[in-house]
Parts: C-alpha cells; sequence; structure tokens
C-alpha cells in the first residue's frame, strides 16, 4: 500500500460531506503509505488505520499535519472534519513498531470507567446513518482469516480476552497464572454447540501470542473458529458519552452470513460499550482481576457454562435479556 505520489482526493458519490472518503497520504520511517478515510471518522481510527499499514500501534503514534493544532491530533476523539485535510499536504507519522511483546504492555490504554447508555442513546447509535457506513467500510476493509471451518447448525460465542478471560495487568513468572479457572473447560463444553471466535481490543501479534501462551490455539478438545484484533472495531458517538471503539457483531455476519446472525451469536465482554451496534447479543461479564487472589474462587466461567448450554437450544437468543443470566440458569438448570 505504499503511495509513489501525493495523495488525491476522491470525491465518491454520496449523500452527505461525511461519507466523502479522502486518500491520505502518511510518511513513516522513510516510506509514504495511504489511507482512506472519511470526514466522519476520529483521529483514533485514523490511528488504527495507519496501524494496519505500518504495524505501529496507535498509542505509539504521533501524528504531525500541516495547520492543524497538535492538540487536536493528539486527542483521538477529535473528527477529521475539524482537520480540514487537503490532497496537497501529506501527514508525518512518528511512532516504534513492537517486535518482541511478551506481555501487554503496563503502558497500554485501560479503560475501567464503563458506563451504561441510556436505551435512547444505545438505538440512535446502532441505527445511526453514519455508523451504519462506517461498519459497512470495516467489512470491506477487514478480511476475516479463518483458523479452523465454521460448522453448520452451531450458533456462535464471541469473546473478549482481557478480563475475561486472563488477567493482563497483574505479574507473574508464567502467564498460567493470570488464566482465569476453568478456562479450558468452558471452551471445551461451548464447543459441542458454539463456534467460537475470540475478539481483543488489541493487536493481532498480542492476541496470537496470549492465546498460545494459554494454550487456546490447539487444545485438543475445541477448535478456535477465528481470532479479531482492534482494527475490526469502530468508532461511534454518543451524544451524551462523547466517541469511543466498539465491537460490530454486523462484521461477522457480513462476512459469513450462512452460518452467523443475530439470532444465533453471543458476546461475552466485560466492557458494556462494546456491544452498542448489538445490545442485544451482549453478555457483561464479571471482570477477572487480581489472579494472584481470586484464582482460588472466581467460578464465573463454570456458571456461565451453564447458561450457554441452557440457551444452546433456542431459535433465538436476542430475545434473550442476558443481564439476568444467572436467574435464567437458576431457573432451567
Amino acid at each position: 500500500m505504499a503511495c509513489d505520489g501525493a495523495a488525491a482526493l476522491c470525491s465518491e458519490s454520496s449523500s452527505s460531506r461525511g461519507d466523502e472518503e479522502v486518500t491520505l497520504a502518511v510518511k513513516w520511517s522513510g516510506r509514504d503509505y495511504t489511507v482512506r478515510v472519511c470526514a466522519d471518522d476520529s483521529v483514533g481510527e485514523l490511528k488504527r488505520l495507519i496501524c494496519e499499514v505500518t504495524n505501529v500501534l496507535p498509542k505509539r503514534q504521533k501524528l504531525l499535519y500541516p495547520k492543524a493544532p497538535p492538540s487536536k491530533l493528539s486527542s483521538d476523539s477529535t473528527l477529521l472534519s475539524d482537520l480540514q485535510l487537503k490532497s496537497s499536504f501529506k501527514m508525518t507519522m512518528i511512532g516504534t513498531v513492537e517486535d518482541d511483546i511478551i506481555v501487554d504492555p503496563v503502558d497500554a490504554p485501560e479503560i475501567v470507567d464503563d458506563f451504561e447508555l441510556g436505551q435512547d442513546d444505545v438505538t440512535d447509535i446502532k441505527d445511526k446513518v453514519v455508523n451504519i457506513q462506517k461498519l459497512n467500510r470495516r467489512i470491506n476493509q477487514y478480511k476475516v482469516e479463518l483458523l479452523n471451518p465454521c460448522r453448520s447448525g452451531k450458533k456462535l460465542l464471541v469473546l473478549d480476552i482481557d478480563y475475561t478471560l486472563f488477567d493482563h495487568r497483574s505479574t507473574a513468572e508464567n502467564p498460567i497464572e493470570l488464566m482465569r479457572p476453568y478456562l479450558h473447560e468452558f471452551l471445551s463444553a461451548a464447543y459441542a454447540e458454539y463456534d467460537i471466535i475470540i475478539w481483543s481490543a488489541t493487536s493481532m501479534k498480542w492476541v496470537e501470542l496470549k492465546m498460545g501462551q494459554l494454550g487456546v490455539l490447539n487444545n485438543p478438545n475445541y477448535k478456535i473458529t477465528a481470532l479479531l484484533d482492534h482494527l475490526a472495531m469502530i468508532t461511534v458517538q454518543s451524544d451524551s458519552r462523547g466517541i469511543f471503539d466498539c465491537k460490530p457483531l454486523g462484521l461477522i455476519w457480513a462476512h459469513f452470513p450462512e452460518y452467523y446472525n443475530s439470532k444465533n451469536t453471543i458476546m461475552f465482554d466485560d466492557l458494556k460499550r462494546n456491544f452498542v451496534m448489538n445490545p442485544q447479543n451482549g453478555l457483561v461479564i464479571r471482570p477477572f482481576r487480581k489472579a494472584h487472589i481470586n484464582r482460588g474462587t472466581d467460578r464465573e466461567l463454570v456458571k456461565l457454562t451453564h447458561y450457554l448450554l441452557a440457551i444452546a437450544e433456542l431459535e433465538d437468543l436476542s430475545k434473550l435479556d442476558h443481564r439476568k443470566w444467572e436467574a435464567f440458569t437458576e431457573r432451567n438448570i
């Protein structure tokens, strides 16, 4: 995706200014790259696209652009429409590729202030035209690499990693010490009824490394269908909560429509905001932190195994209120 000349402005037919695409030239480490962005994208979204072509993680990037105030470029929430991008200017990115990541870097951004969105906010976000357009662009841009074939007749379980399957902030001599208790038993039981996709808001290199260290990728009792990383996420905006990233399940459904849809998919994540484009499919799992203290008593995956198996025969999982999963399990087990 190297660029030999200056960037060109691509005015594609659209119903709004926010849908106009700009092919932006980005210079990094002596080479020119191109990324396609829209005016309604944020700086955070731009960094994600730059990461896709350079492998420099967004948190490691510093962007420079003529006539753009540094304060705006340093904020991931700044919309590109506020930067007045022009084809005659080239953006410069300063950053370093992380080649040897053993554990998730301690300075990685951590979201602990998850928030509750009102029903009106959720409806507005998932139905907003600009967010649907972003999802469609991500579907076209992101390629899902299958590790194992999708299985006809199986439902889909999508799992987060950090604080869902793994305590990525505590220290340990062996990664196994930070693995959530009963992880392999949980995945083995779920695999009987569900295909399993792992989706993390980190880089693919980190996803592969951690899942490999935990023995998830080569376990004889279950198979992982695919791994997704932060590049599959999209940025959305809420009037009450501002700009944030989320995980749109519509990306998976669009890539594998013959297997997965809103009726047969459930997603576990410790952050409610990640469900905003598909709130009826999300279950908020209790975060697994301080593994050295809690691994002896944490039974979240045991209880969720019962829930997954109890709902596996239902025709439409999206009709369930996953906030009440524990009460449902007690009634049906």
